[in-house]
């Protein structure tokens, strides 16, 4: 290999490899690339809102809900997730069981819209 070839190869590898580096940096710092683990966090998140959301719903269309809601009001915050999965709030429509976090989700729901005044 002759001196202008190996210098050619040499810094053709490092263009590479510094053009790969940048272009990593840039994809996941301002390109919205994201790894499988972000991304199941995310899609994990986004399920575990709607699910709040439904036991929210489902609480505030109970027909007592009023009574409910000054009871919610009135127990201990270790106590209100007991009041949801007793009422049956947390479980989905469909469901037997409900999944786990939905009633903390929940009571956090009930919570942001009692102090809204909704």
């Amino acid at each position: 290999m002759t001196q202008e070839m190996y210098a050619k190869v040499t810094y053709g590898f490092w263009g590479f490899v510094v053009g790969a580096g940048v272009a990593i940096t840039i994809g996941f710092a301002w390109g919205g690339w994201t790894t499988s683990g972000t991304t199941q966090k995310i899609s994990d998140e986004a399920v575990m809102a709607k699910r709040a959301a439904i036991c929210v719903a489902q609480f505030m269309g109970a027909p007592n809900h009023e009574q409910k809601i000054k009871e919610l009001k009135g127990t201990e915050s270790y106590q209100k997730f007991e009041l949801i999965e007793k009422g049956g709030w947390d479980k989905m429509p469909g469901q037997e069981k409900a999944a786990w976090g939905v009633s903390g989700a929940c009571v956090a729901g009930l919570e942001a819209l009692i102090k809204t005044g909704a």
